[in-house]
């Protein structure tokens, strides 16, 4: 790797180079260049944390590959919180001693809507990936 410092303006630490998918994804990153960021706002924004730009202010890459992509991260966030029922159930059967139906029904309720807007932008994130079409090159990312 270079130790050369980029001549731009713009901070570089907030498009830092991420060679790895699995992080690029983790951190919610373009799947193209892993620079940019997939979302316009943070998670915590309770009205806008769904909000995605157009395309990627690093290279450009649109993030809506068609009209309606997202709609099949739906099935993703099924999975997403049906793996978290089981998970919970179990531990809540083993940690609490099988505590009556309420209190399970109260706290994957409880775990499922904080973990909302976490849930929807992994399963978008995921969609991107494996079904956007797009590879990670380099040469996209910032120079």
């Amino acid at each position: 790797m270079s130790s050369s410092a980029p001549a731009m303006t713009e901070p570089t630490d907030s498009y830092e180079l991420i060679d790895s998918t699995a992080l690029a994804l983790a951190k919610l990153r373009c799947p193209r260049c892993h620079q940019g960021k997939l979302f316009s706002t943070s998670a915590l924004n309770v009205t806008q944390f769904a909000q995605m730009p157009v395309q990627c202010p690093v290279c450009g890459q649109s993030f809506e590959p068609e009209p309606g992509f997202y709609f099949g991260s739906m099935y993703i966030t099924f999975a997403f919180n049906v793996g978290t029922f089981l998970v919970l159930g179990v531990l809540i059967y083993y940690l609490l001693g099988n505590p009556d139906t309420w209190v399970y029904v109260a706290i994957i309720t409880g775990f499922t809507v904080l973990f909302t807007p976490l849930i929807l932008r992994y399963s978008r994130a995921l969609m991107l990936y494996l079904f956007g079409g797009v590879q990670y090159d380099r040469k996209w990312g910032r120079r």
